[in-house]
C-alpha cells in the first residue's frame, strides 16, 4: 500500500477499461463469496446508470468502490429477495423510471481500511441521490456476524447492534452512515451460512427529494468552514502536540466541516524543548519538525475527511533560508504551500525569516480558497488578486500579543470581505508560553466575515469566538450567494473598479528579500502578525 504522505484519493465514475482492477478487487474481497461479477455484468450495468457506478481511486489503482441500480421505491421497500434483482445469467434489473437507487455493493480495498474511505464513498452515492432526486436508498444488508449468536433471534441481533453491544461489520457500518432498519427480509441470499439467509432492509431518505420536475446541481453550494482557537501550552514532545491537532480536527469532523484552520505557529511551545535560548536557534529548532508536522497532519486530513489548513510552521529551506509557511492539507491526501510574503520585524530580526514570492488560489471540493498569514492580511493588493481568480474564501491564521495588534488583522480582514466580496476566516492563539523567550503572551478572537449586503448578517460578522478562551468555531457559508452579492448586490466592487483609469498585476520576478536588523519595539508590532 501507498504511504499516506503519498496518497492521491479521487473519486469518480467506474470506465469499462476499469473492470481489470474491479474484478482483482473483488475477488480479493469476496474470495469466500464467488468472487467477481462477470465483465458482462459490469459491463451492463455502466452502459444503463453509469452515474451509479463510482469508484475511489489512489492516484490510478482502484482501491474501493460502490455499485448502485434504479428500483421502484413503492416495490423495493417491500418484502423481496436478491433474485428480484438478479436476473438470468447475472443481467442486473436495473429500472430507468425508477425513483429509487439500490445499492448493490460497497467495499474497500484491506490495505486501505481503517481511513474512514468507505463512509466518502456513501457520501457521493448520496450526494447523487440528491442531485438526481431519487426519493432514497434502499439496500439488502448482509449480517454477517449472526451465525455466531444461535441463541438470538435476528430481531433480538438487530436490536443488541443498533445499542453497540454487537459489532457487525456490515450492520454497524450502514448505521453509522445515516441508513435505518426497515424490516428483515428472509431467504434474501439462502447461500449466505453467516446471516443465516436473513438480511436487513437498509433505507437513507433523501430529505430534499421534490416529486415535480427537478434539474440536478452538482455544484457543492454550502460549505462548513471551521476553525480552533488554539491554547498554547507547555508539552513534553511533538507527539504530545499532535495528540492535541487531532483532538481538534476529530471535532471538526464530527460537526462534519469542510475545513479546519489551525492559527500561525501553533506548534511553537516546541521551542520550549530547545535546549538554547537563543531565539534564532529555537526557531530552527522548530521548523526541524515541520516536514513531520506536515505529512502527520496530511494523514489526519485522509483519516477525517477535512481539509486542513495548518495555521503555519518555520520551514528551513534547501538554501539555509528560513520561511513562514501554511500547508493545504486536502483530504484526498494533496499537499500544497502558501509562504508568508510579508515578515514583520520580529520576524526579520529575531528569527531572520524572509518572505516567499507567490500567492496563489488553490482549488478544494468545497470551493476555491487563499491563504494569507497574519501580516499578508494587512496588504490589500494581495487579497485582490486572489479575488481576481475567483476566490471564494480567504484564511488567515495569525498570531497577535495585544489587543491593537490583533485589531489591526481584524479589521484589514473585515475590509477584504468586504472589498473582495469573499469569506474570510481569521483564526488565532490564546494562552501564554513563560518557557518561550519573547513569546510568552497571545490576543485573539476568531471570526468569520462576509461581505456586507441584505444576504448577509447585518454586521457582516458569520461567526466570532469568545476572546482568549481554547474553542472551536463554525461557520455555514453559502457560495451561491457570493455569486449573487458580486453581479446583483447592493454594490459591485469587483465589477466596478475603474480599469481604465488603474490596474493590478504580479510581477513576474520578486525582489530578494532585503534582511533589516531592527530593534524589537513592544508595540504590537513585533510579533508574528
Amino acid at each position: 500500500m501507498s504511504k499516506i504522505d503519498d496518497f492521491h484519493l479521487k473519486i469518480q465514475q467506474i470506465e469499462k477499461k476499469d473492470y481489470p482492477q474491479l474484478k482483482a478487487l473483488m475477488d480479493r474481497v469476496y474470495a469466500d463469496m464467488g468472487g467477481s461479477w462477470s465483465k458482462e455484468t459490469i459491463h451492463a450495468l455502466i452502459d444503463a446508470f453509469p452515474e451509479g457506478q463510482i469508484a475511489l481511486f489512489d492516484h490510478d489503482k482502484l482501491i474501493g468502490m460502490v455499485l448502485s441500480m434504479r428500483v421502484n421505491y413503492q416495490r423495493f421497500s417491500n418484502p423481496h429477495t436478491y433474485d428480484d434483482l438478479i436476473g438470468h445469467k447475472e443481467i442486473i434489473r436495473d429500472n430507468p423510471e425508477g425513483d429509487a437507487m439500490y445499492g448493490l455493493d460497497a467495499l474497500i480495498d484491506p490495505d486501505y481500511r481503517g481511513y474512514r474511505l468507505g463512509r466518502r464513498l456513501y457520501d457521493a452515492r448520496k450526494e447523487l441521490c440528491r442531485q438526481m432526486n431519487y426519493r432514497a436508498i434502499l439496500a439488502g444488508g448482509r449480517i454477517p456476524n449472526y451465525h455466531n449468536y444461535p441463541d438470538l433471534t435476528p430481531g433480538d441481533y438487530i436490536d443488541q447492534v443498533k445499542d453497540r453491544e454487537i459489532h457487525d461489520p456490515a450492520l454497524s457500518f450502514q448505521l453509522s452512515n445515516g441508513f435505518i432498519v426497515k424490516r428483515i427480509l428472509t431467504a434474501y441470499l439462502p447461500d449466505d451460512d453467516q446471516s443465516k439467509g436473513f438480511a436487513t432492509l437498509l433505507e437513507w431518505a433523501n430529505i430534499y427529494y421534490e416529486p415535480l420536475e427537478y434539474q440536478p446541481n452538482t455544484r457543492k453550494s454550502e460549505v462548513r468552514i471551521g476553525g480552533i482557537q488554539w491554547q498554547m501550552r507547555e508539552v513534553e514532545s511533538p507527539e504530545e502536540l499532535l495528540q492535541q491537532v487531532e483532538f481538534f480536527v476529530d471535532i471538526m469532523a464530527d460537526y462534519n466541516s469542510d475545513f479546519a484552520c489551525l492559527p500561525e505557529f501553533f506548534n511553537a511551545p516546541l521551542m520550549g524543548l530547545c535546549e538554547s535560548t537563543d531565539q534564532n536557534v529555537a526557531i530552527r529548532f522548530l521548523a526541524g519538525y515541520t516536514e513531520w508536522f506536515k505529512n502527520e497532519i496530511s494523514h489526519l486530513a485522509v483519516s477525517y475527511n477535512v481539509n486542513v489548513i495548518t495555521g503555519s510552521m518555520p520551514l528551513l529551506d534547501e538554501d539555509d533560508t528560513l520561511y513562514n509557511v501554511s500547508y493545504l492539507c486536502r483530504r484526498d491526501g494533496t499537499v500544497e504551500e502558501q509562504r508568508k510574503i510579508h515578515i514583520t520585524p520580529h520576524e526579520r530580526s529575531a528569527w531572520v525569516i524572509e518572505g516567499g514570492n507567490k500567492v496563489q488560489v488553490f482549488d478544494t471540493d468545497a470551493g476555491r480558497i487563499g491563504i494569507l498569514v497574519c501580516y499578508d492580511v494587512e496588504f490589500p493588493e494581495l487579497a485582490r488578486l486572489l479575488a481576481l481568480e475567483d476566490m471564494d474564501i480567504l484564511f488567515v491564521p495569525f498570531w497577535t500579543d495585544t489587543k491593537n495588534g490583533y485589531l489591526r488583522v481584524r479589521h484589514c480582514a473585515q475590509a477584504r470581505a468586504i472589498e473582495n466580496e469573499c469569506y474570510v476566516m481569521i483564526c488565532g492563539s490564546v494562552g501564554n508560553l513563560p518557557q518561550v523567550e519573547s513569546l510568552d503572551i497571545q490576543y485573539a478572537q476568531s471570526s468569520v466575515f462576509s461581505p456586507s449586503d441584505f444576504a448577509f448578517p447585518h454586521d457582516a460578522i458569520m461567526a466570532e469566538t469568545t476572546p482568549n478562551t481554547e474553542m472551536v468555531f463554525f461557520s455555514d457559508v453559502n457560495l451561491d450567494k457570493l455569486i449573487h452579492v458580486r453581479n446583483e448586490g447592493s454594490v459591485n466592487n469587483l465589477k466596478d473598479r475603474r480599469e481604465d483609469l488603474f490596474t493590478l498585476k504580479w510581477k513576474k520576478k520578486a525582489k530578494q528579500a532585503i534582511k533589516i536588523n531592527q530593534p524589537v519595539i513592544k508595540d504590537g508590532s513585533d510579533y508574528p502578525n
